[in-house]
């Protein structure tokens, strides 16, 4: 093995590895190991090749028909190495996404936000130094050509009105913010709707949590935190957050309302900076 195969092993490969190894060891084919775990041929091949992490339910299963202990012992070291990946490839996912989805429970989306703002979200979080968030506020305008290059991504941007209710401390800077949402909202390919507060509580969500559609016709997500970021591929858990997702979308309100909202924030902002007429 040369360096640079080295370089490539994984946890999850390795698990990959292993259940293609045990089969070919027993003889059986998908079909057969399917019979006998009562687990589809199509994802069993997934697991396999590395297409798919599938549940501790399946490792284990997999360890009763082989009679073995360290099936779900791997599966899990694999789980494991995910979670501790802060932004394992996001950049990447993001890039080829043909279409996201996203939802902000505290911040306006980074695909929406103005250098302004970036670099008053990035100061607050107090993670970096000056050079280091300098560096992250060009890095977030420049993903936001995904949304207006030659092939224009469709964005639906989920935000909770407790975004709208806190501005920066710099007036200007949120003047700027809410007039760039704003003008998103018009745009053919992007759709910003409102959670209202009117809506109650809902289910709860992480900070931040995308959904990527990619050219392959797959579907991942990203949730992330003020301290944590984890890209999400197995199909399970990517199903479980698109349902929150969508539910939380019905009690949003819908894309022209929400402008309305959008334009009743800026005026509601500008107007208490407006010193009264004597």
């Amino acid at each position: 093995m040369n360096n640079a195969e080295e370089a490539t092993i994984t946890a999850r490969s390795m698990y990959a590895e292993e259940l293609a190894r045990l089969r070919k060891l027993h003889g059986w084919t998908l079909v057969e190991l399917g019979d006998r775990c009562n687990y589809e041929q199509s994802y069993l091949h997934r697991l396999e090749t590395g297409g798919r992490l599938g549940t501790l339910e399946a490792a284990q299963a997999l360890d009763r028909v082989y009679g073995t202990g360290h099936v779900a012992k791997l599966w899990l070291l694999a789980k494991e190495e995910a979670k501790r990946s802060r932004y394992g490839g996001f950049a990447e996912v993001e890039a080829d996404a043909t279409s996201i989805q996203e939802f902000c429970v505290s911040t306006v989306p980074g695909l929406l936000q103005t250098k302004g703002y970036a670099k008053d979200q990035l100061r607050a979080a107090e993670t970096a130094s000056t050079e280091q968030q300098a560096a992250g506020v060009v890095a977030r305008i420049k993903r936001q050509e995904i949304l207006s290059g030659e092939k224009p991504i469709d964005y639906r941007s989920l935000i909770d009105e407790s975004v709208l209710r806190r501005p920066t401390l710099d007036p200007g800077v949120w003047i700027e913010q809410l007039e760039k949402l704003i003008k998103a909202a018009q745009q053919p390919n992007i759709a910003i709707q409102v959670v209202p507060f009117r809506a109650g509580l809902y289910r709860l969500l992480p900070s931040s949590m995308k959904l990527l559609w990619l050219p392959t016709g797959r579907t991942v997500a990203y949730v992330e935190s003020s301290w944590s970021g984890q890209l999400i591929e197995e199909f399970e858990e990517v199903e479980e957050l698109r349902l929150s997702y969508d539910r939380l979308r019905d009690s949003a309100l819908a894309p022209s309302e929400s402008l309305d909202l959008l334009r009743s924030a800026l005026e509601d902002h500008t107007s208490c900076l407006t010193p009264p007429s004597i």
